[in-house]
């Protein structure tokens, strides 16, 4: 492919991004099974400019007379990000062959103006309401906070089962497959790979034979700070993918119950032959809407771990896409879905019993708002402390950023029935 047919595929990426609700990679993967003339090598530059593209598109947005389109942001990245002079540009705008066509007038005149003087919120890449979401909670740390968010690479943790095998071996193994793991600082069961271009972690013998499963460190905390120990009852009331179900059931160590509920019956699908690989159990649950499907399991569990649904804008360094998705009334109607299920996984922790909640949201509507109002409709709920390893003191709320502790975001409110 020329370098301009790759400008004109990444444009059209970015229209189907733009129209559609599938996150990025699959977007691009889609289009490379779909374009099989296209070689490695043009589809690793098309997706690098499609992201590119992705965590710049405010600033090119604004920069471009607030066009959103693919054509009008890659042909604003070419100035802004690359440098290209307008003759660069055009060059590469030909209408030949399977490139884009001419620059029109108005092209030409945006890509004169400078962007010395962005707003704030456009130069940090986000929504206007999410920085100042982050500016009331970051206060002077928020710019690097947004710039943290928006990065362009994030790394690959993975989360090893100590049930299979020790911290030392896999990362021994991981060696021997020519990666270069490191020890996460935060998980004591985790490895960070940062190499490029990322590994296909799904090949390794490690990966299929259960002895590690793609975690980020942030998630793997938070599973911890929940405090599951052998030999109780815990419910992943939330379950989704199933990532945290076989933390929790590591953290069982094999004695105890595990009960992974979901109000999507392919979510608990999916999760089953990952319980399998790793060796756990755990008794997967279909609820309803209103949680009718656990009415056995009132005042009985030890801890139930409520992740939340959210906006998953703690992922956003490795979802950039999802940043312009985000709009304030989705929010809302996430807050209060966050609060009604919050009100229904409460009624299965027994007296001296605990609920954790969790989401992978930065935002404080749904992270502090959300469990104000919990802890103003439950007073017998109340807020136990926890010390996160990088803390000097313990804490009743914790946060988790990509600027803060080098992971994705996450947010931790724990609360004990009064016996």
């Amino acid at each position: 492919m020329t370098p301009a047919a790759r400008l004109a595929a990444a444009a059209s990426i970015l229209d189907s991004i733009a129209q559609g609700r599938h996150p990025a990679e699959v977007v691009i993967k889609a289009w490379g099974q779909q374009n099989r003339y296209a070689g490695s090598k043009d589809r690793r530059a098309i997706a690098d400019r499609v992201y590119k593209v992705l965590r710049a598109r405010g600033r090119l947005s604004w920069i471009m007379g607030g066009r959103e389109d693919g054509r009008a942001l890659v042909i604003g990245s070419l100035g802004v990000l690359d440098g290209l002079s307008l003759e660069e540009i055009e060059a590469l705008h030909t209408g030949e062959g399977y490139g884009p066509g001419p620059l029109s007038k108005h092209e030409r005149g945006r890509l004169a103006v400078k962007d010395s003087e962005l707003p704030g919120w456009v130069e940090a890449g986000l929504p206007e309401f999410v920085v100042e979401d982050l500016k009331e909670t970051f206060g002077d740390q928020w710019a690097a906070e947004a710039r943290a968010l928006m990065a362009p690479r994030a790394p690959i943790d993975l989360r090893v089962n100590t049930g299979r095998a020790s911290l030392e071996a896999v990362e021994g193994e991981l060696r021997a497959a020519g990666l270069s793991p490191e020890r996460t600082p935060w998980s004591p069961v985790g490895l960070r790979l940062t190499a490029e271009p990322p590994p296909n972690i799904q090949t390794l013998d490690a990966f299929r034979e259960g002895r590690i499963e793609i975690q980020d460190e942030g998630s793997q905390v938070v599973c911890a700070l929940a405090g599951a120990r052998p030999g109780m009852t815990v419910v992943d009331y939330c379950a989704g993918g199933g990532g945290k179900t076989l933390g929790l059931a590591a953290a069982l160590q094999g004695e105890g119950r595990l009960i992974a509920s979901d109000v999507v019956q392919k979510r608990l699908g999916n999760i089953q032959p990952r319980l399998e690989r790793a060796g756990v159990e755990a008794d997967l649950r279909l609820i309803g809407q209103n949680g009718g499907g656990l009415e056995d399991l009132n005042g009985q569990a030890d801890l139930v771990f409520v992740d939340a649904p959210c906006s998953g804008s703690g992922t956003l360094r490795r979802h950039p896409e999802a940043a312009w998705r985000l709009k304030p009334d989705e929010v809302e109607r996430l807050h209060a879905l966050q609060v009604r299920i919050l009100d229904q996984a409460a009624k299965l922790v027994k007296p001296g019993g605990r609920l954790a909640y969790v989401t992978c949201s930065v935002l404080t509507r749904e992270n502090e708002a959300s469990a104000d109002a919990f802890e103003a409709a439950h007073p017998d709920m109340r807020p136990v402390a926890v010390t996160p390893p990088w803390a000097d003191g313990p804490m009743t709320r914790v946060r988790l950023s990509p600027g803060a502790t080098d992971t994705d975001g996450f947010f931790l409110a724990l609360y004990e029935r009064a016996a």
